[in-house]
């Protein structure tokens, strides 16, 4: 349905890290779609920021704060999501860090068990969150933002970063061979490198130049809605994206390490 040439808000989204970056872009992209978006994240003021944007331009948008590294806390948001909307039809799991230091010689056991809370366990309490809602709708999609990493191993993002993202892949394809009799279905997104705030995370922060030639968030927003607009029937199991200029393809000084 339409109205205005604009589909009529029927579906729900929970976007996590819905506050900058990739989950602020989806948020936005699914929202110009149609769709009613609560955005989670740990920092309230940059979800608030989010909901005004949105909400400007004729979006139905709200927030709730959310460490997904808290099962009960995950769980809690989802609860709170059915019981004002009556439904949760989209799931986008976009929450993720890294840290700086992440190559064998100087990780830390506490950033990889940071890692490992927020990037992959993080993921699962939100899916287990939505289970109960979507399995008794018969109907409902998630998406996983991964990485490249997920995909493909590479020295840079470090061994805990792509050891998560690798394992978000696998629990992707489990959760479809499980719950495609349900109606259900999930997409491990991998995106090459996307200009986003965690970039400052890195080691060496690429320059403005090399930035402006990666992903950028939008295009990740628009590949969201395309994965969410598709009906019920189709399941987009994984998206491998990345930028032209790849530089995971290029040797150059600032990519080595």
């Amino acid at each position: 349905m339409t109205k205005g040439g604009k589909r009529v808000a029927k579906h729900v989204a929970w976007v996590t890290g819905g506050g900058s970056g990739i989950g602020e872009a989806g948020a936005e992209a699914l929202a110009a779609d149609g769709w009613t978006v609560v955005v989670s994240g740990r920092r309230k003021e940059q979800l608030d920021s989010v909901v005004a944007k949105i909400t400007k331009a004729g979006g139905a948008a709200e927030a709730i704060a959310l460490d997904v590294s808290s099962a009960a806390a995950a769980q809690k948001a989802a609860d709170a999501i059915v019981a004002k909307h009556g439904r949760i039809d989209l799931l986008v799991n976009n929450a993720g860090i890294n840290v700086p230091k992440r190559s064998w010689k100087d990780m830390e056991l506490e950033g990889w068990d940071q890692l490992v809370q927020v990037n992959l366990n993080g993921v699962l309490y939100c899916m287990r969150a939505v289970l109960p809602t979507m399995r008794k709708q018969q109907d409902g999609s998630i998406i996983n933002v991964s990485s490249w990493a997920g995909r493909h191993v590479s020295k840079m993002p470090g061994p805990a970063y792509t050891t998560t993202k690798h394992a978000v892949l696998a629990l992707t394809h489990s959760f479809n061979m499980d719950e495609c009799v349900n109606g259900l279905r999930a997409c491990c997104l991998m995106p090459g490198e996307v200009a986003t705030p965690i970039l400052k995370l890195r080691p060496v922060v690429p320059s403005e130049a090399e930035q402006a030639k990666m992903l950028q968030s939008e295009d990740l927003g628009r590949t969201i809605a395309f994965i969410a607009s598709m009906p019920a029937r189709v399941c987009v199991n994984e998206v491998l994206i990345s930028p032209t200029h790849n530089r995971g393809f290029i040797q150059t000084p600032n990519n080595r390490d």
